[in-house]
């Protein structure tokens, strides 16, 4: 279900994939290609929400922003996902960044004003807390994280794979439902 907030309309790109059991809102952008699977809540009625190109936002998975308040960094927290994402199953992202070919594994959840950055895996069931930085090339887990080392050789590589193959699952569900 694709809804406006108030005056915010969602802003979907025509190859973009959203699954019709899914919940989108207010100031929400998907790029080309990115794909949002069954169950996801996508709430952009406070803050901005982008999501990139070939990025994946799997079942069930919360995405939600902070807004502009005394007891929030000024302007809220908006949540920005960069290109190439993959985002597991029940994964709750709040306010944070995640920059291009990430992995952010099933039952994650990542808090506000943290930022992940580009190439990194996050395992599932950890926490990345609030304002913490996880740096380029590595693995991190635990509740809260840790960095648990560098990402080997093929790891890297499944960060892209995985994101093309969303992106083909994503063509071949929605041929296949029309």
């Amino acid at each position: 279900m694709i809804k406006p907030f108030e005056e915010h309309q969602p802003d979907i790109h025509p190859d973009a994939f959203v699954h019709d059991m899914a919940f989108v809102n207010g100031r929400v952008s998907i790029a080309e290609q990115a794909s949002v699977w069954p169950m996801v809540v996508i709430r952009g009625d406070i803050n901005d929400i982008r999501i990139g190109a070939r990025s994946n936002i799997q079942d069930g998975s919360v995405l939600h922003v902070t807004h502009d308040s005394r007891f929030s960094n000024p302007g809220g927290e908006a949540l920005t996902i960069g290109e190439d994402v993959t985002i597991g199953h029940n994964v709750t992202l709040h306010g944070c960044t995640l920059h291009n070919r990430c992995l952010i594994g099933m039952g994650a959840i990542v808090l506000d004003g943290a930022v992940v950055e580009t190439d990194v895996m996050v395992g599932a069931g950890s926490l990345v807390p609030p304002f913490k930085t996880l740096e380029s090339g590595y693995l991190y887990v635990g509740s809260p994280v840790k960095r648990a080392r560098l990402l080997k050789k093929q790891e890297l590589e499944f960060l892209g794979y995985s994101a093309e193959h969303y992106a083909r699952l994503a063509w071949r569900t929605a041929k296949s439902e029309s």
